[in-house]
């Protein structure tokens, strides 16, 4: 993998939060994770065992990556061995977010999201 000094100038970041990541230099392997459950209900109601993950396939199934069938040329050259970023501004990270200044030999970031919406029948509403 090719080596470089990564310099940031200047760097502002509000929140970094839930298994976020803020790299400044050379990585090997970044693998980024982040699942969640959103339930949306119009009436307060809680269930002892919701929120278990693995009664939704969508937590475990496998994702498909279709093959890559094309040629892909590239060329590349390094006058200086130096990243350099000027200014970085960010509100927030969250959810396994990467901010990533350097190079990388393999990444690898997957999410997974399962939104409920529970909504009371037609003539229930309050």
């Amino acid at each position: 993998m090719l080596q470089r000094s990564s310099v940031v100038n200047s760097i502002n970041i509000e929140t970094v939060s839930f298994s976020s990541i803020v790299q400044l230099g050379d990585s090997r392997i970044i693998n980024g994770f982040s699942r969640a459950l959103a339930v949306q209900r119009e009436t307060e109601i809680f269930f002892d065992k919701e929120g278990e993950f693995s009664s939704f396939p969508i937590f475990s199934e496998a994702i498909p990556l279709p093959p890559i069938t094309e040629t892909i040329n590239f060329s590349s050259r390094s006058t200086k061995p130096l990243i350099k970023v000027n200014e970085i501004a960010i509100i927030g990270l969250s959810s396994s977010a990467v901010l990533h200044v350097g190079n990388s030999e393999y990444v690898s970031m997957e999410a997974r999201v399962k939104h409920i919406r529970q909504l009371l029948p037609k003539n229930e509403e309050q």
